[in-house]
């Protein structure tokens, strides 16, 4: 057996994807109040001293389901749905301004789903015109994009949103094998990307990612390496490729549309993302973080390499706010000091917003053991290293850390010198492996099987 066997094997575990620290299953606030989230975003305030926000909003229809898919979702034909939604994200949005004692500029700003482009091109303008008429916004210097669908994303779509500022977009691909197609229930052509892909080039957007999956049930080497050389014909700016999570005992039925036996396991999956991964960098893309690529001009690269890269809910940015605003069912706000998440139901999400109220369900204030563990982790997984100041309050939890690095470090993975923590070049497949020896909630416990996918 050969050592990256042996080492996939030893290390692929249940753990999360540090999108957020403490992650969400740690946090402590299950009955959140209004009043305790606005006093962090006060706090934000205080400390940046800035006005700048990034805006996610979560537009969660889709007519049909994706059986790959874990994000919050309504599947429904049904199109009328779209402008009580818009009405209702509006409103949110002025129930957010009323409380801020600042007027925000929104340094980003991206339409996530769901299926953004499920909602017609005039219902988006609405919102949009809603949302920026009375805000400070820049195209020049503020970075807008969304999530579209290839079978239903039309011109109008990509207009419409252009002439708002919008220069970048994702493009769900998955997969184009036929048969992982059936097996996730995600049926669309090459064409149909290809037509999307080079209108939007055309428009005038200048960077276009291509969001691919590995992994996937009844997905073989053949297969992947056929989607990549298909992606590699049009050579989009960016390119994700995740790896799929299979948590269906989180998200109920959706993800039980195969068996068990039908999911590459292991070696056998990692060796997709090897695979993939040297296509990439002989056709010129630079591994940024985890899971992501991008070509040398593209700004997510250039943050890479200039150690500017960031991570949020939204995954790998180029902007670096302190502030995150969640619009939306289900969308989760960050203040750097706590976090806030909506209600999961459409109709809780629409009634407690008409009553004039912040659909906050849940959340976490921060400890300073918090922050300071939150801004470790964030450094390893955008640049791999991270160093603990000597003055730290967590200077105590170092020995501690070291102890649980003892096998990565025994294995090459990551190396420590003095202060400083370091991943290493073979080590970087398992950076939330490092991450979760810093990782205190989750080393109070074991970790269960059904709380995290597996981290290779």
């Amino acid at each position: 057996m050969s050592d990256k066997k042996i080492l996939i094997q030893k290390y692929n575990v249940p753990g999360p994807r540090y999108t957020s620290y403490p992650t969400v299953p740690f946090w402590k606030n299950d009955q959140l109040s209004q009043k305790e989230w606005i006093e962090t975003i006060e706090r934000n305030r205080n400390a940046f001293q800035s006005n700048e926000i990034s805006v996610y909003i979560h537009l969660p229809f889709c007519e049909s389901l994706c059986t790959f898919c874990g994000c919050h979702k309504r599947i429904t034909k049904n199109h009328s749905v779209e402008e009580p939604y818009i009405d209702t994200l509006i409103k949110e949005w002025k129930i957010y301004r009323s409380l801020l004692n600042f007027k925000p500029t929104i340094k980003e700003f991206h339409f996530g789903g769901g299926t953004p482009t499920f909602f017609k091109a005039s219902e988006l303008k609405r919102l949009l015109v809603a949302l920026f008429e009375a805000e400070n916004i820049d195209s020049k210097e503020h970075e807008l994009s969304f999530e579209a669908h290839p079978n239903n994303t039309t011109e109008d779509h990509l207009k419409t949103l252009f002439d708002f500022g919008f220069r970048r977009l994702s493009l769900g691909i998955q997969d184009y094998s036929p048969n992982v197609q059936k097996a996730i229930h995600r049926f669309q052509p090459f064409e149909n990307v290809q037509i999307v892909h080079e209108l939007a080039k055309e428009i005038g957007y200048t960077s276009i990612s291509h969001d691919l999956v590995f992994g996937l049930p009844k997905q073989h080497l053949k297969d992947i390496l056929s989607t990549i050389e298909k992606t590699l014909l049009l050579m989009p700016d960016r390119i994700s490729l995740y790896s799929y999570a299979h948590v269906p005992w989180i998200k109920g039925n959706g993800q039980r549309g195969y068996n068990e036996s039908d999911l590459p396991k292991n070696e056998e999956k990692r060796i997709l993302y090897e695979q993939s991964k040297e296509f990439l960098e002989k056709a010129g893309y630079i591994e940024v973080g985890m899971d992501h690529f991008a070509l040398k001009h593209d700004d997510l690269a250039k943050a890479m390499q200039s150690k500017k890269l960031h991570r949020n809910f939204m995954g790998y940015t180029t902007q670096s706010t302190s502030m995150m605003i969640g619009l939306g069912m289900s969308s989760i706000s960050d203040s750097w000091y706590g976090f806030a998440q909506n209600d999961k139901s459409v109709e809780e999400y629409t009634q407690i917003v008409n009553e004039g109220k912040l659909p906050v369900f849940r959340g976490h204030i921060l400890t300073e053991e918090d922050l300071l563990i939150r801004r470790h982790i964030l450094n390893l997984m955008c640049h791999f290293e991270t160093e603990i100041d000597k003055n730290s309050i967590i200077q105590s939890l170092f020995p501690i850390i070291k102890s649980r690095l003892a096998e990565m470090i025994k294995d090459g993975l990551v190396n420590i010198e003095g202060q400083k923590v370091k991943i290493t070049e073979i080590g970087i497949p398992f950076v939330r492996n490092c991450c979760m020896a810093f990782d205190q909630d989750l080393n109070k416990q074991e970790i269960r099987e059904n709380l995290f996918s597996k981290t290779i």
